[in-house]
């Protein structure tokens, strides 16, 4: 049996609580009896509990774009994982590396946040990837080995099953660059050889790698026919629900 692709939206730091039902019944609409992809869409944290709400018995999943690796506490402006199963989230988004560039994470805040997540029953999408500098200078593949080797530590094989890796090479994302198919797939092969040296019993080709990088239905077909490539991590196409849903679509493209 197949690796069941998996096509994510992430929406940043857009779309009011009426904007994001708008498009959750667009979504809806256009994704209805989508049965060979999961989909998933992760809204900012004020519209998380009205979209939670207006997705019921619908088949697309609820993401937080990110969260904090304790239950409670003085930690002001920070959202928990308690919080997060409590309005019916399924996956987290950790590790983006708009969170790495901007707000200090580290490979070492990124495993933190990973480990409460899963603590509390919440899958994830561990983010990874390098910037143009570190392409440029021939350093992708130790970049991502370094990222890996450090969101995964003290991870089992149990816990890293419910665990999907999204590689984003920085520099394509929101730039309208994306990585060649080619390139893309020799990245996710790397990603999976890497797994497979840190565990056993056949985890890493259970495990799903998303694409993520100006991703659009012109593009998605491409890479989704690489055979390391499981998915997609979808930003500026995942905030209209007409382009999102042609992504979700790609085998019939």
């Amino acid at each position: 049996m197949g690796r069941l692709p998996f096509i994510a939206g992430n929406w940043k730091m857009n779309k009011t609580v009426e904007e994001a039902l708008d498009l959750v019944r667009g979504l809806k609409v256009h994704l209805k009896g989508i049965e060979d992809v999961e989909v998933a869409i992760a809204p900012p944290f004020t519209a998380l509990y009205a979209v939670s709400q207006e997705l019921k018995g619908s088949s697309i999943h609820l993401a937080s774009q990110n969260l904090f690796w304790e239950e409670k506490g003085a930690f002001t402006g920070e959202i928990s994982p308690v919080m997060l199963k409590e309005i019916n989230c399924r996956y987290a988004i950790i590790g983006h590396s708009e969170r790495r560039q901007y707000f200090g994470e580290t490979d070492e805040t990124v495993n933190q946040r990973i480990k409460a997540a899963l603590r509390y029953d919440l899958k994830v999408i561990f983010c990874i990837g390098e910037t143009l500098n570190e392409r440029e200078e021939g350093k992708t593949f130790s970049v991502i080995e370094r990222q890996v080797e450090g969101g995964l530590k003290g991870l089992g094989e149990k816990e890293v099953r419910d665990i999907v890796i999204a590689y984003e090479p920085v520099w394509a994302i929101g730039t309208g660059k994306t990585a060649t198919p080619q390139q893309a797939q020799e990245t996710h092969r790397f990603i999976r050889q890497k797994i497979e040296r840190l565990y056993s019993g056949g985890i890493s080709e259970g495990i799903r790698i998303q694409y993520g990088g100006s991703v659009t239905p012109e593009n998605s077909k491409g890479l989704m026919n690489q055979e390391d490539i499981d998915g997609a991590l979808v930003g500026g196409a995942s905030l209209n629900a007409e382009f999102f849903s042609r992504i979700v679509r790609f085998k019939e493209i």
